[in-house]
C-alpha cells in the first residue's frame, strides 16, 4: 500500500523536532530569555500608573490627580458612652475624652490637620459632632495624599493610646486613609497567602498524577519560568497601562493554570508513547503533533477570549488583559521549545525520583475505566443522559436571572476588621450617607462672582430635588485658581438605585441650571457613587461587543483548526452552559447569602459588577484547554479509521487522566481563593472552582459524548479526498478499500492508534 506523506511536517512538530536536535539551545536558550526577562524588568521598574474610571468620572478623576490638587483623606474618631445614660452634656467623661483625643492630635502635626470637634465653633460646629451618647471629632490626614495610608498611623496610634485610658468609653477612627491601609493590609495577605500555598498543593496533585519527583517537576518548571517571564516584562506596557500588584497576581494564577496544564497534555502523551514502545525522539515528535497542536489552539483561545477585555475601554481590564495574554503567550512558547528540549535531555530520567506507592503507578496513562464506562453508557443513551444533565446545569443556572451587580462597599472587608465595624458605628451614630459626590470645576476666573454665584444657585437647588443632595455644599480652590471641587452629598448609601438617581438629578438638573450657565468652564462629577455608576454604563454598554468578539473569532478559530461548524458550535454552547451554572450558584451563595458561615463573609445583596464579565474572558479561555485536547484525541481516533462513537469514547477514556489530573489543580488552586478575607476574591475563587469542575465532569464526561454521538459522523466534516489521504488510501483511486489488509498507522497519530483492517469505502 502506498501512504501520501505530507510535503512538510506541521510547524509545531518542525519547531518541536528543531528543539530536540538542538535541546540545549532549546533549554539553555530558554532559561536565559527567562534571565534577560527579569533584568528588563528590573532595570525598567513597574510604574503605577493610576486606574481611572470610564466616563464623566474618569475624567474628573485625572483632574484630581494632577499634582496641583492635594486632597487629604479625611479621618473620624467616635466616643461614645457605652450606657444611653452617657451623653455628651451629662457624662464628663467623654467631654475629658474629647479633649484627649484633639490633644493628641494637635500632637502629631505631620499626621492630623485640620481638626474640628465639639469644643470648637468650626466646620460643622458643636451640634453637628455631637449625637446623643456620642462624638465626634475629625481631621484630615497630613502630608502627601498619596501616601494617606501610610501617613495616617501616628494619629492612628494616638487614639488608640486615648481609648486605653477610657475602658468605658468606645473610643474608634475610621476614615478614607484607614480603610485604604486596612484593604491594602489584607489584599497583600491574601495574595501572599494564594501565591505560598498554590505551589505546594500544585506539586503534591502533580506527585500524585506523576509518581515521580522530577516528572512533577517540570510543569512546576515551566508555569514558574512562564509567570517569572511574564510579571518582570509587564514593565514595558506599565508605562501606558494600569499594572499593580492585582494584575501580577492574576498574572501568576492564571499562568501556573496554562503552564501546568500544557505541560501535563505533553508530558502525559510523551510518556504513553514511550511506554508503546517508541523512543523518546518519536515519542516527541508524535506529541507535538497532537498534544502540541491542541496546546497552541488552546493557548489561541484564551488569548482571544482574554483580549476581549480591550473592548471595554476601561483601563483596568486593559492592564489585566495585557499581562494575562503575554503570559499565556509565553506559556505556550515555552511548551513548544523549551518542553520538548528538557524532555529529550531528560529521556528516561524523567521517571526517576520515585514515590513510594505513588511510584509503583504505570508510567503511561491507560484508558480510564470510569470514564469510559460512562462515556459508552452516554453514547448508547445520548438523549437520555445529556437531556438529564442539561436540565441541572439549566437548574444551577437559574438564579442568574435575579443577578444584581452592585459595588460592595465597605461590605468588601469582612465584618471582623476594625476598620469597618468603626465605620458601621459612625454611620450609625451620625447617619450622614456616603463620600459625597466631587464636582470637579476647570475653566477660566474660577474664583470669579459668576462661578460664586452659581454655587450659591447650587444651594438653593437643595429644596428643588426633594432630597437627592443635601447640605453642606463645600468648595475647595487648588493650583492658583486651577481647579475647584464642590463637594456635594448624596441621597442613598453611595451604590444603591437612591443614590444613582440622586447623581442624576445633580448631573441632569442642579449643575446644568447652576455651573451649566457660566462661560467659559467645564466640570465632571466624580466621587464613590459617579465612579460605580459610569463603570457599571460602560460595562452594560461594551458586553455584547466583548461577547460577540470573543464567541465570534474562537467559532472561527474552531472551525479552522478541527474543519467542522459543528464543533466549535457544541464547544461554545456547552461551556455557556457551563459558565451559567457558575454563574447561577454564585449568585444562590454570594447574593442570597447562603454559605455565609462556611465561606466566612456577609452578603450585601449583590454581585461585584467587574467580576461576571472577567470571568467570562477567563472561564470561557481555560474550559477551551479541555474542550481543545479531547476533541483532539477524538479527532485523531476518527482520522484513524474509527467510527463516530467508538472515537468518543476511547478518546474521552484515553484523555481523561490528564484533564482530570489538570482540573483537580485548577480547582484546587482556585478554592484557596475561597478561603481569603476580601469578598470579591471569595466569589472569584469559588465561581471559577465550581466552573472548572462542572466543565470537567459533567460538560466533559456527559454532555460532551451525548452531544457528538447525536451528531455521529457529521461533527466531523472532513473532506473526502483529506481523509482518504490521511487513512493512506492513493489520492487517484477514488474506491480504494481496505479489506483483510493492515495499513500503516499515519506517523503523526501514534501508536495509540489501531491499526484497521477492514473499512467502508471512502
Amino acid at each position: 500500500m502506498v501512504t501520501t506523506p505530507p510535503s512538510r511536517a506541521p510547524i509545531v512538530e518542525r519547531v518541536a523536532g528543531w528543539s530536540v536536535r538542538h535541546r540545549k539551545t532549546a533549554v539553555f536558550g530558554w532559561l536565559l530569555l527567562v534571565v534577560a526577562a527579569v533584568v528588563v524588568g528590573q532595570r525598567l521598574g513597574t510604574q503605577n500608573l493610576n486606574s481611572y474610571d470610564p466616563g464623566q468620572a474618569g475624567r474628573a478623576e485625572r483632574v484630581l490627580a494632577q499634582p496641583v490638587v492635594q486632597q487629604p483623606d479625611s479621618e473620624s474618631v467616635l466616643i461614645q458612652g457605652r450606657t444611653a445614660s452617657q451623653t455628651y452634656g451629662h457624662d464628663p467623661q467623654i467631654r475629658e475624652a474629647v479633649r484627649q483625643v484633639v490633644a493628641a492630635l494637635r500632637s502629631v502635626p505631620a499626621s492630623a490637620a485640620d481638626i474640628q470637634s465639639p469644643l470648637t465653633s468650626q466646620g460643622l460646629g458643636g451640634a453637628g459632632l455631637i449625637s446623643g451618647r456620642s462624638a465626634l471629632v475629625t481631621f484630615n490626614v497630613a502630608g502627601n495624599p498619596d501616601n494617606d495610608d501610610q501617613a495616617v498611623v501616628p494619629a492612628m496610634n494616638a487614639v488608640a493610646a486615648v481609648a486605653a485610658h477610657h475602658p468605658g468609653l468606645k473610643i474608634e477612627e475610621a476614615g478614607g486613609a484607614s480603610l485604604d491601609r486596612a484593604t491594602n493590609n489584607i489584599t497583600g495577605q491574601d495574595f501572599r497567602k494564594a501565591e505560598i500555598t498554590s505551589v505546594p498543593i500544585s506539586l503534591v496533585l502533580l506527585l500524585i498524577v506523576f509518581g515521580a519527583l522530577i516528572a512533577a517537576g517540570i510543569p512546576l518548571l515551566l508555569a514558574g519560568t512562564a509567570v517569572t517571564s511574564a510579571i518582570s516584562l509587564l514593565a514595558i506596557p506599565s508605562r501606558w497601562l494600569p499594572i499593580d500588584s492585582t494584575t501580577s497576581s492574576i498574572v501568576l494564577l492564571v499562568g501556573m493554570a496554562v503552564g501546568i496544564d500544557y505541560s501535563l497534555f505533553y508530558l502525559r502523551r510523551t510518556r504513553e508513547e514511550r511506554a508503546a514502545g517508541h523512543d523518546t525522539t518519536e515519542a516527541l515528535r508524535i506529541a507535538a503533533g497532537t498534544s502540541g497542536r491542541a496546546i497552541v489552539v488552546s493557548g489561541l483561545t484564551v488569548m482571544i477570549a482574554l483580549a476581549g477585555l480591550f473592548l471595554t475601554g476601561i483601563d483596568v481590564f486593559s492592564g489585566i488583559a495585557v499581562g494575562t495574554i503575554v503570559v499565556v503567550g509565553v506559556a505556550v512558547l515555552g511548551s513548544l521549545t523549551f518542553l520538548p528540549g528538557i524532555l529529550s535531555m531528560l529521556g528516561k530520567w524523567t521517571d526517576r525520583g520515585r514515590i513510594p506507592f505513588l511510584g509503583k503507578r504505570r508510567t503511561a496513562a491507560g484508558e480510564s475505566r470510569f470514564w469510559g464506562l460512562l462515556a459508552r453508557a452516554v453514547v448508547r443513551r445520548p438523549l437520555v443522559w445529556g437531556g438529564v444533565a442539561t436540565a441541572v446545569l439549566v437548574v444551577l443556572a437559574a438564579p442568574v436571572l435575579s443577578l444584581h451587580l452592585e459595588d460592595p462597599g465597605i461590605h468588601d472587608l469582612p465584618a471582623s476588621v476594625p476598620v469597618v465595624r468603626s465605620l458601621i458605628d459612625i454611620s450609625d451614630a451620625f447617619p450622614g450617607g456616603p463620600e459625597p459626590a466631587e464636582v470637579v470645576v476647570t475653566g477660566s476666573d474660577l474664583g470669579g462672582k459668576a462661578v460664586s454665584k452659581a454655587v450659591a444657585a447650587l444651594h438653593a437647588q437643595v429644596a428643588a430635588t426633594h432630597g437627592a443632595i443635601g447640605e453642606p455644599i463645600t468648595t475647595a480652590m487648588f493650583g492658583n485658581d486651577q481647579v475647584l471641587v464642590v463637594s456635594v452629598p448624596l441621597a442613598g448609601d453611595g451604590t444603591d438605585a437612591a443614590s444613582n438617581r440622586a447623581l442624576a438629578t445633580l448631573r441632569g438638573q442642579a449643575l446644568p441650571a447652576t455651573l451649566g450657565k457660566v462661560p467659559g468652564i467645564s466640570y465632571s462629577v466624580a466621587g464613590l457613587t459617579a465612579g460605580n455608576h459610569d463603570f457599571d454604563a460602560q460595562l452594560s454598554k461594551t458586553i455584547p461587543w466583548v461577547f460577540a468578539f470573543v464567541l465570534g473569532l474562537a467559532f472561527l478559530l474552531l472551525m479552522t483548526t478541527f474543519r467542522s461548524v459543528y464543533i466549535p458550535a457544541l464547544s461554545i454552547g456547552l461551556n455557556l452552559l457551563s459558565v451559567g451554572a457558575a454563574y447561577g450558584l454564585m449568585v444562590l451563595i454570594f447574593q442570597d447569602g447562603h454559605l455565609e458561615k462556611l465561606l466566612g463573609f456577609s452578603a450585601y445583596g449583590g454581585i461585584t459588577p467587574w467580576l461576571p464579565l472577567f470571568m467570562f474572558v477567563l472561564l470561557f479561555g481555560l474550559s477551551m484547554d479541555y474542550h481543545v485536547f479531547i476533541l483532539s484525541r477524538i479527532r485523531e481516533l476518527w482520522l484513524g479509521g474509527a467510527s463516530a462513537k467508538d472515537a468518543v469514547t476511547s478518546g474521552i477514556a484515553r484523555s481523561a487522566g490528564v484533564v482530570t489530573s489538570a482540573a483537580a489543580i485548577m480547582v484546587a488552586v482556585f478554592s484557596i481563593f475561597a478561603t481569603l478575607g476580601i469578598i470579591e476574591f471569595k466569589i472569584f475563587g469559588v465561581g471559577m472552582a465550581v466552573a472548572v469542575l462542572i466543565d470537567a465532569t459533567v460538560v466533559r464526561g456527559v454532555l460532551l459524548p451525548a452531544g457528538l454521538a447525536l451528531l455521529g459522523d457529521r461533527a466531523w466534516t472532513l473532506k473526502r479526498r483529506e481523509r482518504r489521504q490521511v487513512l493512506g488510501s492513493p489520492p487517484d483511486d477514488p474506491g480504494y478499500v481496505l479489506t483483510g489488509k493492515p495499513r500503516l498507522t499515519p506517523p503523526w497519530l501514534g501508536s495509540g492508534q489501531r491499526d484497521v483492517t477492514t473499512l467502508p469505502r471512502v
